[in-house]
């Protein structure tokens, strides 16, 4: 896979990781809260689906998908959706743990996160190139300028 093709499926995925679960939730979910957090907790889940399905629809809108695309644009969201379902349980599931786990069992839990995160890019990539086989050039394009992700950098 070049370059540009990684970044153009790295975005997606990077996205969903980010808006789905991030370590901070799971650590600071990781003390033992009282029963009223957990409302708190499922309030958030559910706003990081929320957002999750703002990015499925926004992508869907400015790749200006047709009907005749949509089953592969279906697989493509799902994916995306199933892919934040997984990296949410498995977040959630490090979090329960953390507080019986050694250094060594919470240096193996982060590899195990990034091993799930390398299997549902994966599963992004072959979802997004069979979407991407059947887009017109135009959309093609669109596609490549979306992924890019050439935004200016800060100088350090």
């Amino acid at each position: 896979m070049n370059h540009t093709t990684f970044r153009a499926i790295a975005l997606p995925a990077l996205l969903t990781l980010a808006f789905c679960a991030s370590p901070a939730r799971a650590e600071g979910a990781a003390s033992s809260a009282p029963a009223p957090k957990a409302q708190p907790a499922a309030a958030a889940a559910r706003n990081r689906f929320d957002r999750v399905e703002q990015r499925i629809r926004k992508l869907h809108q400015e790749l200006h998908i047709t009907a005749a695309e949509a089953g592969p644009w279906h697989a493509f969201a799902q994916t995306i959706r199933a892919n934040a379902e997984r990296m949410e349980q498995a977040f959630g599931e490090r979090a329960r743990k953390l507080p019986t786990m050694n250094a060594e069992q919470a240096m193996q839990s982060y590899t195990g996160l990034a091993q799930l995160h390398a299997r549902n890019m994966d599963k992004l990539s072959d979802a997004f190139g069979k979407l991407y086989t059947v887009l017109s050039p135009a959309q093609k394009h669109q596609a490549d300028v979306l992924f890019r992700n050439a935004r200016p950098r800060r100088k350090r």
